[in-house]
């Protein structure tokens, strides 16, 4: 037989091994990634959160109620934010009044001062919302679902002919916010476990976009929704309620 002939032999040989070895490594890596999913953190429920956080929350949190001469757990509790300075204030209702018990800095608030208009904006609503629910197995630690679009979203969309609201706003952990609320863990874990406690129709969520308790409303842009000074107003008598002296004490 010719050299040529073993030659091509040879390589014949080198491609099968190379194949094969190929395609052994394909088997490898589907068995990995198969395990890798196999292997992922189990689905949690509140309850589960509540074991793993309510004690260490309640002894960080406590504290502050019983200098505010509030009972633990309260009857209801108010979160206020505010886009200017980036900060969260948690107040809680007792004996006809709120108190003030805490601030967080907030971490991550994507887009600028002004409502969410639509889908896509990554705008933080602005206005009174509710918590809708509590979500244990959250990509951003723990978070808490906001009811936006609300009544008043939906009706200014129908005024302007705007569809598509969006949805999917929380005030979630971590520090990336895409139309959300980032807020930290260790904040997160601390409104989750106090909203499980007293329930989600019991915490409200007022987001400002700036702290009209001492800055007076500014001119709004000429392309601006005309319901936007309407709204910042309502916002800004809502916040009468959260007065800054209280907040001294």
């Amino acid at each position: 037989m010719s050299l040529a002939f073993f030659k091509s032999a040879d390589r014949k040989q080198q491609v099968k091994r190379s194949l094969t070895g190929f395609w052994a490594s394909m088997v490898m890596l589907l068995l990995f990634t198969v395990g890798a999913v196999e292997a992922k953190d189990p689905i949690r429920t509140i309850d589960d959160v509540l074991a793993q956080y309510q004690e260490r929350v309640q002894k960080r949190l406590k504290p502050r109620f019983d200098f505010a001469n509030v009972a633990w757990p309260p009857e209801k509790v108010a979160l206020v934010a505010f886009k200017d300075t980036r900060l969260l204030e948690l107040w809680s209702y007792t004996s006809g009044t709120w108190q003030h018990i805490k601030d967080y800095r907030v971490k991550g608030m994507s887009g600028k001062r002004g409502p969410k208009l639509r889908e896509g904006d990554y705008q933080v609503p602005e206005g009174r919302y509710q918590i809708e629910l509590l979500n244990p197995n959250s990509a951003y630690h723990l978070s808490l679902k906001l009811d936006y679009p609300n009544d008043y979203d939906r009706q200014q969309a129908e005024a302007d002919g705007r569809k598509d609201l969006g949805g999917d706003i929380f005030i979630h952990g971590g520090r990336l916010s895409k139309g959300c609320i980032a807020i930290g863990n260790s904040a997160a874990e601390e409104l989750f476990i106090l909203t499980a406690l007293i329930g989600e129709s019991n915490v409200s969520v007022l987001i400002a976009p700036r702290d009209f308790r001492f800055r007076p409303q500014t001119t709004l842009p000429v392309d601006a929704p005309i319901w936007i000074g309407d709204l910042n107003q309502q916002i800004a008598t809502q916040l009468l309620q959260f007065p800054l002296a209280e907040k001294s004490h």
